[in-house]
């Protein structure tokens, strides 16, 4: 478990911060060791998906990203991307948003004062004729996972944009989280691959998850489109 500290003093929640491509299992945090934060997470996937690839060979013009959302949430937001801290993670979400995959993909936890994840393209497809919400979260793209990309001159502060992963670092696929919040105790452990720099009063409004580990339960805001910016 870990220690989040709000506002209103400290808040401890279980945190899954994952792309695990398997039904997740909880590994357990070792309480007391240390005085920072820990961060529970869904074991790292055993097997590679069918049809892995690697990040397609053309680069897609353009180094920002813009999502429509949908839901509690309603309006434009737009990301940049840090292609020069981050090329590797850059480019993964710039391929899947120029397929097409975002489209449709829900916002499966979100935690109040810390941050909204969103990004299974394989689980989260809300337009999927077999989408089930309890899914939503444990599944990845056909690209390859990218090995963890970090700077000392970033950190976690509010409206970063970091890649999920399982207990594997190298293990980032196609998930990402935005942050309410400043959150350093992430900082070296996760790959920030952006920041919002328009429409955070969006973020804001993202419907809360009330499940287990910051589930969404019931209807979930979506992300309707997502487009690579020239």
């Amino acid at each position: 478990m870990r220690k989040l500290l709000d506002g209103t003093g400290a808040l401890v929640v279980a945190l899954i911060l994952s792309a695990s491509l398997g039904a997740p299992t909880a590994a357990t945090a070792q309480e007391g060791a240390s005085a920072d934060p820990e961060i529970v997470e869904e074991a790292a996937p055993t097997t590679p998906v069918a049809g892995t690839t690697d990040v397609v060979s053309v680069p897609v013009e353009g180094d920002k990203l813009a999502i429509t959302i949908e839901g509690s949430a309603n309006g434009t937001v737009v990301i940049d991307l840090f292609e020069d801290v981050a090329p590797q993670h850059a480019a993964q979400l710039k391929a899947l948003a120029q397929q097409g995959a975002y489209d449709g993909v829900v916002f499966h936890r979100v935690i109040d004062g810390f941050m909204a994840q969103t990004g299974d393209v394989e689980f989260g497809d809300s337009t999927a004729e077999n989408f089930d919400m309890r899914r939503a979260g444990t599944g990845g793209s056909e690209l390859d996972d990218i090995p963890l990309e970090v700077s000392d001159e970033l950190s976690f502060t509010r409206g970063m944009v970091g890649m999920a992963r399982a207990e594997n670092p190298d293990s980032a696929n196609s998930q990402f989280f935005i942050m309410f919040e400043d959150g350093p105790f992430l900082d070296g452990d996760y790959t920030i691959v952006g920041e919002v720099t328009e429409g955070m009063d969006v973020i804001d409004e993202i419907k809360r998850g009330t499940g287990p580990n910051g589930a969404v339960v019931g209807e979930a805001d979506v992300m309707t489109t997502v487009r690579v910016l020239e």
